[in-house]
Parts: C-alpha cells; structure tokens; sequence
C-alpha cells in the first residue's frame, strides 16, 4: 500500500474522532523513519530538477491542522530538503482590509505555483470555511459558496497540470495541550504562544466539526485531502515528504529534449 492510499481521507462523512492521530501506518519505528526521511532527499531533489526543467505541471502542497499540530514544522523540514529556486512556501494569516474587500480566493490566485515549481501553503484557502464557519462570519448560504467555490478553483488547477496535495495535520486535543504548555514552560518558545489560541482551542469540537465537512465536501481525486497522525512529530515529518516524493514519482517528470543544439558547432567555439 502506498503512503497515499493509507492516508487518504474517507469519504464523507469523516469523523476524525475514528482516526488515530498517534497511529504510524507503514513505518515500523522512529528510527526506521527517521533514516528513511534523510535517504528520500537524493530522491527529492532530482525529481525536483526535472519538474523545473520540463516546465509543464507544478505541485501544490496544502497543509492545515489544528493551532499547534505542526505545519510550519512540518513545512520547514520537508523544503529543507528542496531546492528553493523553484519552491515557494506561503503563509495565509488573519486577511487584511484590501484581502478582505475582495473575494476570498483573491488573495490565493497569485501564489499558486507556475510550470515546473512547488508551493507549500502554511494554512490556505480553506481558512475561510473554517476559522469563518467557526466564527459565524458568514451564513450558511455563504458557506456553501465557498465549497463550491473551493471545488471549481482546484479542478481549474488541476486541469492545468498542478498537482494537489493536501494534508489534513491530525493531532489529539492532549497534545496540543502539551504543545502549548511547552510554549509557555520555554522562553524560547515564548514568541510562539498567542494568547488567542486558547480562546480557539475551547472551540475545539466546533473545529472538528468545520475540519469534517471540509475534508468531506472538498475530497475529489483531483485534489485530494490526506489525513497525517501527527501526534508524533517524526511521523508527521516523514508522511508528508512521502506525501510529496509519491506525487512526484507519479508526475514522472522528464528532461526536455533539446532538438535545436547543434551539439558540434556548439563545442567547436568553445575555447577549453
């Protein structure tokens, strides 16, 4: 079974309280993981090459998850491990008054990747069938826009050649805790911890609520959502690389042929 099919999301309805977010499917132990995350960088960076080289289809890479389950991490160390020329990592934070004027998706368009890159999206669009349904922010006729909306904007990409991975950072509600609690208890952590965050976790349930009809409603072949047990890091690490080296192995991308080198004539005036 591929890392894909093991972790990808049921069809609806998801009920995320019957998926293990400690489980480790496919790995035998941390060790084993850990080795194989760092082996999988001479398979990564190659294929990267090609997808830039060949210019005809890109990769979008989605992460979402609760406060604290680990999405810059997990982004951090799955890019250390590309090469940033052709990767773009964006971050989709609180929308500003000139976001906010236009549609939801505005602010999204300009940063989907072109032919041949990767980009890593630290929270995303769905930002606003989350966070905004949570909140009440908007109706219920709304709400059901923006599905649709979502929906139509990713088969638009895919149509176009962009590969979408979305990845769904699953962690307990102990272990944000835990996450949390570190933040305060380590000075160093201290710049991590919002104040707000714990207003947002008493909302935990309604979260889970709002994540189970995203992962449900927005689950197409096309673009499909991943469910990572992240409750351990190294896990988390290592799912979502393998995440991205299937996806790219799949893609297969290839040198483009160059049928316009007059490969003698070319040599001849060089002076070495």
């Amino acid at each position: 079974m591929s890392v894909r099919e093991a972790l990808r999301a049921p069809a609806a309805p998801v009920r995320l309280a019957d998926l293990d977010p400690r489980a480790t499917p496919l790995v035998a132990d941390r060790a084993s993981a850990e080795a194989e995350f760092a082996a999988r960088a001479e398979e990564l960076y190659p294929l990267q090459e090609k997808l830039f080289a060949e210019r005809t289809r890109s990769v979008l890479l989605v992460l979402q998850g609760m406060d604290g389950s680990g999405k810059g991490g997990a982004i951090r160390h799955v890019a250390g491990q590309l090469n940033p020329n052709s990767l773009a990592v964006r971050s989709f934070k609180t929308p500003t008054e000139e976001e906010l004027a236009h549609h939801f998706l505005w602010r999204i368009h300009p940063h989907v990747p072109g032919p041949g890159r990767i980009a890593m999206f630290d929270r995303s669009h769905y930002e606003d069938v989350l966070i905004v349904r949570v909140h009440g922010m908007v109706g219920p006729d709304e709400l059901e826009t923006r599905y649709e909306d979502i929906a139509a904007f990713e088969a638009d990409l895919a149509s176009q050649g962009t590969a979408i991975v979305k990845a769904f950072l699953h962690i307990s509600r102990e272990e944000q805790c835990e996450r949390m609690v570190a933040r305060l208890d380590q000075p160093k952590k201290h710049w991590k911890f919002n104040p707000g965050d714990l207003d947002e976790r008493e909302r935990w349930d309604e979260y889970v609520d709002a994540y189970e009809t995203a992962l449900g409603r927005c689950n197409p072949d096309s673009a499909p959502w991943y469910v990572i047990p992240s409750d351990r890091k190294w896990y988390r690490n290592w799912a979502l690389q393998s995440l991205l080296l299937e996806t790219l192995l799949d893609l297969d991308p290839r040198y483009p042929v160059r049928d316009d080198l007059e490969i003698p004539a070319l040599r001849a005036r060089l002076d070495c």
